[in-house]
């Protein structure tokens, strides 16, 4: 039987919350999957986005999708406790802003601009890739979409593809139910090999209920990373999937902890 290690990692542009980075090739080196769905990748305007770097270092092919606006500290805020800065301060300030403006002043004090989007890397041959629009709520700061790439297991391993639907749904209170609606309508048939893989900003009981017929490939907790007491992050399979072997993984240094899978068919 064929088989596939599949992973999904929030990476936070690879910083903190304080703009602090952190090194994303070795994290995801360290992950070691053939499938990674990177999450809130950030490309500069003028330059090689976060996960083409990692491609290229890893041998990895790179399908990306860039979804916003965004802007990234290319120097920390400070050096604080914790994972971020407490948003009561007065000199509450993000690192990673996304959609809509930033001040000019702000620009030359420590901030670049680029995109902010999905990426999905692969060391298995890429059959098919499409982006499919999800549109955008009243109450997100940007435009949400999947990424569906079908993929081809090793030559020396027979069997047929394996779909990958890569996505980073907006949370309960900005109304993403309509989208995982939406999304439940263009996801491949549950009699096919398949998998969902993504931050969903939703508690794992109430995701598999939206989507029936696809059930959890990992359970644990992902977030917040130093303490986790949630899990946001998922990968979800078709029946036609058996799960081999599935953990939450500590690598970098996101808000959010990758989950991995090793996966048959």
């Amino acid at each position: 039987m064929p088989e596939i290690t599949l992973a999904s990692f929030n990476i936070h542009a690879s910083m903190d919350g304080w703009g602090r980075s952190y090194d994303l090739l070795e994290a995801c080196r360290s992950i070691d999957a053939d499938v990674v769905v990177l999450q809130e990748v950030f490309a500069p305007l003028d330059g090689v986005s976060q996960a083409g770097e990692v491609a290229a270092a890893l041998g990895y092919s790179c399908q990306e999708l860039p979804l916003a606006r965004s802007w990234r500290r290319t120097s920390p805020i400070w050096h604080g406790r914790g994972w971020e800065p407490r948003k009561h301060l007065p000199s509450y300030e993000k690192a990673l802003k996304v959609g809509g403006r930033i001040a000019r002043a702000a620009r030359p004090e420590g901030y670049e601009e680029g995109t902010w989007g999905l990426a999905l890397l692969s060391r298995l041959p890429v059959v098919r890739t499409e982006a499919l629009e999800l549109g955008r709520l009243r109450r997100d700061f940007t435009r949400r979409a999947a990424l569906v790439v079908e993929v081809r297991p090793r030559e020396e391993i027979a069997g047929s593809s394996f779909t990958v639907v890569a996505t980073h749904a907006p949370h309960l209170t900005s109304g993403s139910l309509i989208q995982l609606r939406e999304l439940r309508r263009s996801l491949p048939s549950t009699a096919r090999p398949a998998a969902l893989a993504g931050d969903m900003n939703l508690w794992g009981p109430p995701l598999a209920a939206l989507l029936p017929g696809w059930r959890r490939a990992v359970k644990g907790r992902t977030w917040p990373a130093e303490r986790p007491h949630s899990q946001t992050d998922h990968i979800l399979v078709t029946p036609a999937v058996q799960v081999l072997e599935s953990s939450v993984v500590r690598a970098g240094n996101s808000d959010h902890l990758p989950v991995r899978a090793r996966l048959s068919w």
